[in-house]
């Protein structure tokens, strides 16, 4: 039986044993108080019986006022029908997901009339991106005589996802362009005079590039003509996003591979701005997930619903089988960005021996995602052997990284080496200087 004593039981209950105190001269109290107790819990289980059910018209269900992305406080709205002609006081509890961290109590004392309806809502906030689940509403509602709290379990099973935050995407891209981003790209991605794409004929003025004249048009006019250029729109660039060994590390409150997802996102809004396409690979050993050059609010939305479950996993990624994928689907000259970490000569030698796959169709920038501790360790005064040892091995480290960044640039790429405080500005600035130089 599925039901605990309510107050006003336990207080009949009390009230029953208040006669045995005169129990010591009127011994025949004790029966009464005995046959008292065994009535008044007799009528509770009866009180039981004929409450144990809710009628069918009385129903729980759940509802999100929007998806629930990583780092975001979400609002979850319990909504609780009663078609029955009768009123109900009863006590709510939602089962939610544990992994996730909740703001406010998840327990509701409410009284819902007949005919009517009520809501309740709490606050949850998803540390991490993935599936979880909701499980069912326990239900408590007072008997018809007010002795027995009946229990139950209303609502069905909800399995929910968590997604990047697009919303903290936006802010990268605000912070890092200024407030009026989009008039940024959008002025960046049209100068004249600059670019690769034809846009028009007009008189030569002095100061014009003689390379840009066209003679045959001068010849047809019987005046100097100079073609007039913008920068490419609809250019491609091609995320690859590392989630091997080294991405699994952890800087705060998030992997390196969270941090890298949120600056990729923020390139791709800065990208559908500048009128450009952007696709996405997510490699390992192999190719976890692509999704090709697209622009647009679909192409984010596939994205996020791509990005929400992957995780790192403790293998040594393949930059060769990777940058192979992207040469064989990618035939127009792209913009092909790299976020990894770099630490030993191996897989910098590798991912520079790959990159050669890359060039020179494609123009590929590197960036590695360094470790704020690392830099930290060889800036301070060591204070033992220990910390000597470990400076050398840091600094070791670093100029294992900057002398691979070097043979990228001697190859035709580019190559950054940022925090994870820096990566998205300083990518999303590198975007902007490629677009605006004409480099693709």
């Amino acid at each position: 039986m599925r039901f605990v004593f309510s107050r006003r039981f336990f207080i009949l209950l009390a009230a029953g044993f208040i006669p045995l105190s005169l129990s010591w001269n009127y011994p025949f109290l004790r029966s009464l108080v005995l046959a008292y107790d065994v009535l008044l819990i007799a009528f509770a289980l009866v009180d039981y019986f004929i409450s144990r059910r809710l009628p069918e018209g009385f129903t729980v269900t759940r509802s999100f006022e929007r998806r629930f992305a990583i780092g975001d406080e979400a609002q979850i709205r319990l909504r609780v029908e009663n078609d029955s002609p009768n009123d109900y006081r009863i006590i709510i509890k939602d089962e939610f997901p544990p992994e996730m961290i909740l703001s406010e109590t998840r327990e509701a004392d409410l009284t819902v009339k007949a005919e009517t309806g009520a809501d309740f809502f709490y606050l949850l906030t998803p540390p991490k991106r993935g599936n979880y689940k909701f499980g069912r509403t326990a239900v408590r509602w007072l008997s018809r005589f007010g002795l027995i709290w009946c229990q139950s379990d209303l609502n069905k099973p909800q399995s929910v996802k968590v997604y990047p935050n697009m919303r903290r995407a936006r802010e990268i891209e605000l912070k890092a362009l200024g407030a009026r981003s989009y008039l940024a790209i959008q002025r960046k991605s049209v100068r004249r005079g600059e670019g690769r794409e034809f846009e028009s004929m007009r008189d030569y003025v002095r100061g014009d590039e003689l390379r840009h004249i066209s003679w045959t048009a001068t010849a047809r006019r019987s005046r100097l003509t100079t073609r007039q250029y913008q920068i490419e729109r609809d250019q491609n660039i091609i995320i690859a996003l590392d989630a091997g060994r080294l991405m699994t590390g952890r800087i705060g409150d998030e992997t390196k591979f969270d941090t890298a997802i949120h600056a990729a996102l923020a390139l791709m809004s800065a990208s559908s701005r500048g009128g450009d396409n952007c696709g996405l690979v997510v490699f390992g050993r192999k190719i976890k997930k692509y999704l090709p050059p697209k622009k647009g609010f679909e192409h984010i939305e596939a994205v996020l619903e791509t990005l929400h479950d992957l995780e790192p996993e403790l293998i040594e990624p393949s930059y060769a089988r990777a940058f192979q994928f992207i040469a064989s689907n990618s035939k127009k000259r792209s913009f092909v960005v790299i976020l990894t970490d770099l630490v030993d000569k191996d897989s910098s030698k590798e991912l520079l021996n790959s990159l050669k796959l890359l060039r020179p169709r494609h123009l590929p920038l590197v960036v590695t995602i360094g470790d704020r501790d690392l830099n930290a360790a060889v800036s301070r005064v060591p204070k033992e052997v220990k910390e000597v040892f470990t400076q050398s091995a840091a600094e070791e480290i670093i100029h294992q990284r900057e002398s691979a960044l070097r043979m990228v640039e001697t190859i035709g790429g580019l190559a950054l080496d940022v925090t994870t405080q820096t990566l998205a500005p300083r990518l999303l600035e590198t975007y902007l200087r490629v677009k605006e130089r004409g480099l693709l």
